[in-house]
């Protein structure tokens, strides 16, 4: 049995209910994950790695001078690039792939809806996402000293929102995408320049005020921002709106180019 007709498969054969078909997608998604290398080392090693290529860059800044120490700008960029890697580049893979080889037009001629086809084949990627955030969080609270978050809700609330983020700009980008190959060049732009200017390496705070401003705006900005102040408890509650505010905006342009832009046949 292919590894298509086991994704397929999984959805005509599971319960007819909208959350027992999510399960079954999701779940037959996860074992498939599983089995692709690439994949696996994508969503799971390379997030837990990569902040550590940046502390280097980030003891050479002042951070104290900003409010900020070391602890909590490794934290956030360990949780941002997890949303990066785990689950926007995954997912554009996951997507490609899967219409490529008729997966997502097969589960259409079944009961399962687009919704729900899009949130399986996202759930596994998604929950291994809040797992490395949960555990991120935890071994620099214990390793850095950073203690316990100070506004927990606004670190809920960036995760949350972030994960949704790079999921609905995932499937957008997959829409643009013509084969799974040429998914790590069309998701490469985004990952490069969300990771530069996203306030992950480096804190947008020592750049001038105006260009700090326009980087703010950019889409992983306001959820980096509510991850890192949800440890600090420093934001303001008219901050913390327009942060919320502006991932909420950017979520809605995503589910918008997916609405626009995603393919559910074939590219020839």
């Amino acid at each position: 049995m292919s590894i298509p007709t086991t994704a397929a498969g999984a959805a005509r054969r599971g319960p007819t209910t909208p959350a027992g078909r999510l399960r079954a997608l999701a779940r037959a998604e996860f074992t498939l994950l599983l089995r692709n290398r690439s994949a696996v080392i994508t969503a799971m090693v390379i997030p837990l790695l990569l902040p550590f290529s940046v502390q280097q860059g980030m003891r050479e800044v002042d951070l104290a001078a900003h409010g900020l120490s070391l602890g909590v700008m490794m934290l956030s960029a360990g949780i941002g690039f997890s949303m990066l890697f785990a689950v926007y580049a995954t997912l554009v893979s996951t997507y490609v792939s899967r219409r490529e080889e008729l997966v997502l037009k097969r589960l259409r001629t079944g009961e399962a809806s687009d919704v729900e086809i899009l949130g399986g084949t996202a759930a596994p990627v998604l929950a291994v996402s809040l797992v490395q955030s949960l555990l991120l969080g935890v071994a620099c609270a214990v390793l850095l000293d950073i203690g316990a978050p100070r506004a927990p809700h606004l670190l809920v609330l960036g995760v949350v929102l972030g994960a949704l983020l790079c999921a609905a700009l995932g499937a957008a980008t997959a829409g643009l995408t013509r084969t799974a190959e040429s998914s790590q060049v069309t998701s490469l732009p985004f990952l490069f320049l969300t990771a530069v200017t996203s306030g992950m390496t480096f804190p947008t705070e020592i750049m001038p005020d105006r260009i700090a401003a326009v980087l703010d705006l950019l889409p992983l900005s306001p959820v980096i921002r509510l991850i890192r102040e949800g440890w600090l408890g420093t934001m303001t509650a008219g901050e913390a709106l327009t942060a919320v505010g502006t991932a909420l905006a950017w979520i809605v342009l995503g589910m918008f180019a997916v609405r626009r832009w995603f393919r559910w046949d074939p590219r020839r």
